[in-house]
């Protein structure tokens, strides 16, 4: 069975704050790690989306005042958000009472919408924890094959431990058919499916590249803050991320536009119709699919509060990956997907403009070795291990 990394922060915010919420996209498996934690101590569990579990919560200060003592678990929030003000005044209550900690574990499938709504309401009294997909590290067993199928079928837990490469694919094409048909209206204006799925498409196709939305509005038939609110909705699904450029203190002139990127690679393959490893190595996306891959792995694993960005000028210095450590370390990363990685002079003049603490390439093999005296060249899993213990 594959150990979330998860849980122990779960476990660890429960016992620090009130309320913790567990933020992740659909599927990922939300409900699960909240159903072991459960095991460990005695639990009241609802699902919003069920009517019986809403009914529940008709009159929600007495449900919950006389469940005071146990864990309740709110699953899929977002079907009640009203409950918000509710869970202040029970929270403060219940400190007056000496009930400080491990009172609500909150989950969530759309950060900015719960981030909103508790933010609002319950500063002071919440703390969140990511849940991403799974990466190397949770599913790896140390051998090239975990990492290949991992990168082909993406973190989704169902889609990983599927029982065949085509099972697999069946499984991601079914979840993107249900975010476009059932998921996207809770969250957003209604919007046609048809259209979203394009435009999703399209940005597999432009994997990590700059975004450009008058470009893919013009493909759309539609304008550019149109396309920019469909990728926003998307971003706070969690299935999109914005790498930001980094804004450095340097005289050079800097590309502005952020790059996006599907977050989870068996996304991007299943929207490109890519199967398999066969496929995908023939592929175009190829190796933009292993620079998301990667990027998203590393950023799984980053200590709190990091910053993420890219670094590029107009004159072609670039980094595809810089992390500002909250130590105030800054790594920069190149990611290659070869088994033999050289580092072009864009890479040198990048590294000799923001000087940063440590450089590495990652690339698709697992012998670490340097190549220049202040570059390692290193494989995915033994940079996200080192990455973990910062």
């Amino acid at each position: 069975m594959i150990k979330r990394i998860t849980h122990e922060e779960v476990v660890q915010a429960l016992s620090r704050q009130a309320a913790v919420a567990l933020i992740g996209p659909r599927q990922v498996g939300k409900t699960t790690l909240a159903l072991d934690i459960s095991e460990e101590r005695e639990t009241i569990y609802l699902d919003l989306e069920a009517a019986e579990d809403r009914g529940k919560l008709s009159n929600p200060v007495l449900f919950l005042s006389n469940n005071e003592n146990k864990l309740v678990i709110l699953d899929e929030i977002h079907r009640v958000p009203e409950i918000f003000q509710t869970l202040r005044g029970l929270i403060d209550k219940g400190r007056r009472k000496g009930l400080k900690t491990g009172r609500f574990l909150i989950l969530g499938s759309a950060s900015i919408d719960l981030l909103r709504q508790s933010g609002e309401t319950l500063a002071g009294r919440i703390e969140y924890v990511d849940m991403e997909p799974l990466n190397i590290i949770e599913a790896n067993s140390g051998n090239t094959e975990d990492t290949k199928k991992l990168w082909v079928r993406g973190g989704f837990p169902d889609s990983y431990l599927a029982g065949s490469d085509e099972d697999s694919y069946s499984y991601r094409k079914n979840f993107i058919r249900t975010y476009l048909e059932r998921d996207v209206p809770q969250f957003g204006p209604r919007i046609p499916a048809e259209t979203l799925e394009r435009l999703w498409t399209m940005l597999a196709h432009s994997q990590g590249q700059p975004l450009n939305a008058s470009k893919l509005a013009g493909n759309l038939s539609t304008s550019a803050p149109t396309v920019s609110s469909y990728i926003d909705l998307l971003a706070d699904l969690l299935l999109v991320r914005r790498l930001s450029p980094l804004h450095a203190n340097t005289k050079k002139r800097l590309v502005k536009a952020p790059r996006v990127y599907i977050r989870d690679s068996g996304i991007t393959h299943a929207l490109l119709g890519i199967a398999d490893y066969n496929q995908l190595s023939g592929h175009p996306v190829f190796g933009a699919s292993w620079e998301g891959f990667v990027i998203e792995n590393l950023l799984s694993v980053s200590p709190s509060r990091t910053k993420s960005s890219f670094y590029r000028t107009s004159a072609g210095a670039e980094i595809d990956l810089v992390l500002e450590l909250p130590g105030g370390e800054t790594w920069a990363i190149e990611i290659k997907s070869g088994l033999t990685p050289k580092l072009e002079k864009g890479f040198h003049h990048a590294l000799e403009d923001i000087k940063p603490d440590r450089s590495f390439v990652v690339y698709s093999g697992v012998d670490r070795y340097p190549v220049t005296e202040d570059t390692d060249a290193i494989g995915l899993l033994e940079l996200e291990q080192e990455l973990s213990k910062k």
